[in-house]
């Protein structure tokens, strides 16, 4: 068998003719063959690759969107931790200052705080405790019953301005111009009101209140109330004067409790900023067994005594 052919070539010099073994032919063949099969493998793998290349990018762009949320989302959640842990500062600075003030009122009304109670149960105690003394101050005499300008005459011993002796002042004279606005110190029933010519206390009310106690207004210029009615604290009951043993305009204002006098002068002091300060100075009552007696007892709305300015004020249009 022949394994040559010939490849014959035309050109201008005339016809030329090569024997090409065929061997060397299938080689040319193979080889073209696998050239053109490599160019299309690599072509396959650089498509693949591209598209590859194409998802991992989508990938990427998905991974990148996904993280800059993530971080827009932390960082939102980061402003509302600062938010909120500003707030609870705000939250825990305004119960310090709470608890501060608790405390303040507890050493006013004479509660000696307690580190184990919340404070919520701080808070319940000093109420009860802040209603008990309310009623107190409600229904016992306390309190100035004229703008207080002064005493001139104290309780105890003393020279007597018009009889000129020696003798007990049962109660206490306040200074006060003519037609000065008097207040009851306390809720009460008008138990007097009118002149009073054997005491010499010229006109004269009083006021009996709760749990033994009385109070007593003399030298009045005049009265607005008259015997048998109720008044609450702070009402106006009388205006000062000059009447009966008197030897200028004043308030002759005295307190008995079961019809013995004591001294008026601390119950004028006694509020609840120096509120523990009268069971130290007056003795003669017996504290602790009013306290507890009357410890139950609650107010629905203690009275706001007025302004004394708007307390002049009213008294004007009542005098005129």
């Amino acid at each position: 068998m022949d394994k040559h052919f010939t490849i014959t070539i035309h050109d201008e010099n005339g016809v030329k003719q090569f024997n090409i073994h065929k061997f060397v032919k299938k080689a040319f063949v193979y080889a073209l063959g696998f050239v053109v099969s490599m160019v299309l493998i690599a072509s396959a793998t650089i498509l693949y690759l591209d598209y590859s290349v194409d998802k991992v990018q989508e990938k990427k762009d998905s991974i990148e969107q996904a993280y800059l949320a993530l971080e827009e989302k932390n960082r939102s959640l980061q402003e509302s931790i600062n938010e909120t842990n500003l707030e609870l500062s705000g939250k825990k600075k305004e119960l310090d200052e709470l608890a501060d003030s608790l405390s303040e009122i507890e050493i006013l009304i004479g509660i000696s705080p307690v580190e184990d109670l919340s404070l919520q149960e701080r808070v319940s105690i000093t109420k009860v405790n802040s209603q008990h003394k309310a009623v107190l101050l409600q229904l016992i005499p306390n309190g100035s019953p004229i703008p207080y300008s002064g005493i001139t005459s104290k309780f105890g011993n003393r020279m007597h301005p018009t009889l000129n002796r020696n003798e007990f002042h049962r109660g206490t004279d306040m200074k006060a111009k003519m037609n000065t606005p008097v207040q009851a110190t306390a809720d009460g029933i008008v138990e007097f009101a009118g002149t009073h010519n054997k005491s010499g206390f010229g006109r004269l009310v009083i006021l009996e209140h709760s749990y033994g106690f009385k109070s007593y207004y003399g030298h009045l210029n005049k009265i607005v109330v008259k015997s048998g009615t109720f008044v609450k604290k702070g009402e106006l009951i009388a205006y000062s004067g000059n009447s009966g043993m008197s030897s200028g305009p004043h308030l002759h204002y005295e307190i008995r409790f079961l019809h013995r006098v004591v001294n008026p002068f601390w119950f004028i002091k006694w509020t609840l900023e120096n509120y523990n300060e009268i069971f130290e100075k007056e003795k003669k009552i017996p504290w602790q067994s009013l306290i507890t007696a009357t410890a139950h007892l609650q107010l629905s709305t203690q009275t706001q005594t007025l302004p004394l300015s708007q307390l002049v004020l009213k008294s004007k249009e009542q005098l005129n």
